[in-house]
């Protein structure tokens, strides 16, 4: 049988990694909140984001969703495939994958997103289009968008 004085430093061990699991765990920012540490609203990303992934060093992410998204935004309709990936640095999202746009009948993948003050430029290769920042502040629900409220009120 182990005295007390031989399992102490295995426990006080034990208890070190748990402490720095823990911290590491409790330091991981979401995937809204990295978005905001690159200056853009958590809108950017509808809610129910599964996990993501971020190179700190080269901005490369990858975001997971459980499904593929659709909703409307101002007249847009927009679909989140259920992997989202590209590159991200302060104020510019470029070689965004998995993000598309339908335009008259068809589907254009969206490429670049970049913040201008309080505007928001959504490329799809030689034609873009802006919006209020504002407009973005709080993350959309796929099937409604925005506008969620009126839906369930109506």
């Amino acid at each position: 049988m182990s005295s007390p004085a031989s399992i102490l430093p295995f426990l006080l061990h034990s208890l070190l990694l748990f402490t720095s699991t823990a911290l590491a765990v409790a330091e991981t920012p979401t995937v809204y909140e990295a978005l905001q540490d690159y200056d853009f609203p958590v809108g950017l990303l509808p809610t129910g984001v599964t996990s993501y992934t971020l190179n700190k060093d080269t901005g490369e992410f990858e975001v997971k969703l459980s499904d593929t998204c659709e909703f409307s935004v101002s007249g847009y309709d927009l679909k989140y495939k259920s992997t989202i990936s590209g590159v991200i640095s302060k104020d510019k999202l470029t070689k965004l994958k998995g993000v598309s746009v339908k335009v008259i009948i068809i589907w254009v993948d969206i490429v670049e997103v970049t913040r201008d003050s309080e505007d928001l430029d959504f490329s799809v290769g030689i034609l873009s289009a802006g919006f209020d920042v504002d407009q973005f502040e709080e993350s959309p629900e796929c099937g409604c968008g925005f506008d969620c409220d009126s839906l369930e009120s109506g």
